[in-house]
């Protein structure tokens, strides 16, 4: 390990940045030194703007890939380095807000029903059911389960917080029948590593990605779907049922109601509940069959 590497991630650690965060700053201060052939501390900020331009026209990387490098270098030479640079030295693109990917009700079961084995549906039903990210089902423990107040604590999620979920009687079931079928039962984790190499540690992001791409290819369904898709369909899915935006927002672990607000955008409850001003007009006079073609 480098000297700088090294101080990277003792910085990164002292401001309790999670470990995919960690992984993603680390992984892209590598490459932008690779890139130079050059050690960053002999690089500055028109090395990080040509940087920038190369990932754009060169590598044709998104908006919001290029963001997570550059807040990155940001960290690199701000943070660490303690370089005296200003926020306009280092620009983060603009990244358009797009609406996610949402599944429908009948699509989401479909999903889960195709999940490949017993592990995969256990895995895509907790996704849905609780509206967790892919990182915080890698890191549930098996006390997590609270059968008895019927909720499910999450520990350590996006910003270092704690909260509590509730735990849905079909998915109780489900884990029931996933736990007394799983083959590590002495592991605390409740999703434990099935791979020999990593014996004792949990399922990888990796893995549930892969459950989900799995199940969605055997559904034939051609949405693009990823872990994250669950999770937008279980916000979606509540607000279409008339679930207020704050119990939405705790429920994510949102720390802003602007970002729970997104939901609303995706339901259909209240996209189809406006009139739409052309059903309102007095009728039309003549009808399509009367109106010329050309």
């Amino acid at each position: 390990m480098t000297q700088l590497r090294k101080r990277v991630l003792e910085e990164l650690e002292r401001r309790n940045y999670s470990q995919a965060t960690a992984r993603s700053y680390v992984g892209a201060i590598r490459r932008f030194a690779a890139y130079f052939h050059r050690p960053p501390e002999r690089m500055g900020i028109e090395h990080v703007r040509q940087y920038q331009v190369h990932l754009f026209q060169e590598r044709k990387l998104k908006p919001h890939t290029v963001m997570v490098v550059m807040c990155a270098l940001r960290f690199l030479y701000v943070k660490v380095l303690r370089r005296t640079f200003h926020r306009d030295d280092l620009p983060l693109p603009k990244t358009p807000r797009t609406l996610p990917t949402v599944l429908s009700p009948e699509e989401t079961a479909h999903l889960i029903e195709h999940a490949a084995n017993l592990h995969h549906r256990t895995i895509l039903m907790t996704l849905y059911a609780t509206g967790m990210r892919r990182s915080e089902v890698c890191k549930l423990q098996t006390q997590d389960i609270d059968s008895a107040r019927m909720l499910i604590h999450i520990r350590q999620g996006k910003g270092g917080k704690d909260r509590d979920v509730p735990l849905s009687v079909t998915l109780l079931a489900q884990l029931r029948t996933y736990w007394r079928a799983r083959p590590q039962r002495h592991s605390t984790w409740l999703f434990p590593s099935l791979q020999r190499r990593l014996a004792g540690q949990p399922i990888t992001a990796k893995t549930i990605w892969h459950a989900c791409r799995t199940a969605a290819l055997r559904a034939g369904l051609t949405k693009h779907i990823h872990p994250h898709t669950l999770r937008h369909s279980f916000a979606t899915h509540l607000v279409e049922a008339g679930t207020d935006l704050f119990t939405v927002m705790r429920l994510l672990g949102h720390a802003d109601l602007r970002d729970t607000e997104l939901y609303v955008h995706l339901s259909r409850r209240h996209l189809q509940a406006p009139v739409n001003p052309l059903d309102a007009l007095p009728t039309i006079s003549g009808t399509a069959k009367e109106l010329p073609t050309k």
